[in-house]
């Protein structure tokens, strides 16, 4: 029997270090971006070890930092992913400058708002976005029309929409006001435009879809670009992480400073219109109880190394870049003219 290489493949030791996620880092070896022990490598079927020389567009590849979680409220408009082939604004475009390298958690549509993970760290990305995680994630849903709950029913036995089984939901109809009704839907799974899809099917037209939590984590009264960090403590007592001074092998490391390849530096923040008020910091845990937030902390954007001195001690808050206010007639058809943030709530 042939023994098993020593190590871990390349394009996994590179995500996880917060270079690029594994089909990008297959990317980059593939165009010779990356060299091993002052070799370039041009196929990703290698093992390295902590042992190894890593290099990426010249620069090193250190020990990856410890795992990190930001909740980010995205707003509508915006484009999950780093870079769009038409051109339009991603959420990466929008982002403090502060924070590190991260990679999003699962997407949002382009029309879509609401919670979107963000962490700096491969391994807890694809743990996150496993099905075998089966965290239920929240969405407030305006609809254009006057439902009423029995025309619910087929989305909660599980439809199929152009050959494509969804999984049953849990919806509640909340409120209907003129020509448009609110529902809170709950879902274990995420299909492209499934929420979109599925109510078309039963002839209704989303016009407004914010997600409003993601397994323990929610949204709370966070407003569209505001950027808050899970508490280490919290993240490891909800994914049963190991402590901090270890890695998620439970491999024990530092924190060193950290080189990103580019070298360029980080686009400064617009001007934000009016002054943002600092919020406390909001602890997430997965009950519907009041708690204390936690601290922010916040790190340089990516092009640059980090120096330890450099990082702001925990407490600051995180502002993205303003996005455009929504026209008037979007911003106030909601129940009771309500704004993005606060969506009406249930009746009892």
């Amino acid at each position: 029997m042939t023994d098993t290489p020593e190590g871990d493949r390349i394009a996994k030791v590179l995500s996880r270090a917060g270079i690029a996620s594994r089909r990008e880092a297959e990317r980059m070896i593939e165009l010779g971006q990356v060299t091993v022990n002052g070799k370039v490598i041009t196929s990703p079927a290698l093992n390295v070890t902590p042992k190894d020389r890593i290099t990426v567009a010249g620069q090193p590849v250190l020990e990856p930092d410890v795992a990190r979680l930001w909740l980010y409220y995205k707003p509508d408009g915006l484009v999950t992913s780093t870079s769009d082939e038409k051109g339009r604004e991603t959420v990466f475009d929008h982002l403090p400058p502060e924070l590190p390298r991260v990679m999003s958690v699962g997407r949002l549509d382009l029309n879509s708002e609401g919670l979107l993970l963000l962490t700096n760290d491969g391994a807890l990305k694809r743990r996150l976005e496993l099905p075998s995680t089966g965290w239920l994630r929240k969405y407030r849903v305006r609809v254009k029309g006057n439902p009423v709950d029995p025309d619910l029913e087929p989305l909660r036995k599980g439809i199929t929409v152009e050959g494509e089984r969804f999984q049953p939901m849990i919806v509640s109809l909340d409120r209907v006001q003129g020509a448009n009704a609110w529902l809170t839907v709950g879902l274990r799974e995420g299909k492209n435009r499934e929420i979109r899809r599925a109510m078309t099917a039963i002839g209704l037209t989303v016009n407004r879809l914010i997600r409003v939590s993601y397994g323990p984590f929610r949204l709370g009264d966070m407003e569209p670009g505001d950027v808050e960090e899970v508490r280490g403590k919290t993240l490891r007592d909800q994914l049963g992480l190991p402590p901090a001074s270890e890695d998620m092998t439970g491999t024990a490391k530092s924190k060193p400073t950290r080189a990103r390849p580019g070298g360029t530096a980080p686009k400064p923040p617009r001007a934000p219109s009016g002054n943002p008020s600092t919020k406390p910091a909001r602890a997430e845990v997965p009950s519907d109880r009041p708690v204390t937030k936690p601290a922010r902390s916040s790190a340089p954007r990516p092009g640059s190394a980090r120096p330890a001195s450099a990082v702001p001690e925990t407490g600051t808050t995180l502002r993205a870049k303003p996005k455009p206010a929504r026209p008037a007639s979007t911003r106030n058809s909601g129940p009771t003219g309500s704004s993005a943030k606060n969506p009406p709530r249930r009746g009892k």
